[in-house]
């Protein structure tokens, strides 16, 4: 699981769905390799992006729900939020495109 504040499936709607700054979640699992190579560049990016953005974990194996609900088939997953609402299924890569697209995302918002 990634060092990210943790969300699940009794806590999602105030953590994410009522919060005041647009969210970007982290679905993810203690055993995928890819999430492990993703969290340094999550964690950068939080730091980043601390004043706007809020950056949350769920944890795919002890939250199904979710899972279901957002259709997460594989993992890492990421989604924005903003407003209440699902806005982008975001696709993990390198910081400098996930930093673009944020940006981009934050400025489709305003």
């Amino acid at each position: 699981m990634s060092d990210l504040k943790p969300t699940t499936d009794t806590t999602f709607a105030v953590d994410v769905l009522q919060s005041a700054k647009p969210v970007i979640v982290d679905f993810t699992a203690d055993w995928c390799g890819p999430c492990k190579s993703l969290k340094p560049i999550l964690r950068d990016l939080a730091n980043e992006y601390a004043d706007e953005v809020e950056f949350l974990a769920v944890d795919a194996d002890t939250n199904p729900e979710l899972c279901k609900q957002y259709q997460v088939r594989s993992l890492p997953t990421l989604f924005f939020f903003q407003d209440g609402e699902m806005r982008e299924r975001m696709h993990p890569g390198r910081r400098s495109d996930m930093s673009q697209q944020i940006e981009r995302l934050l400025g489709a918002g305003a």
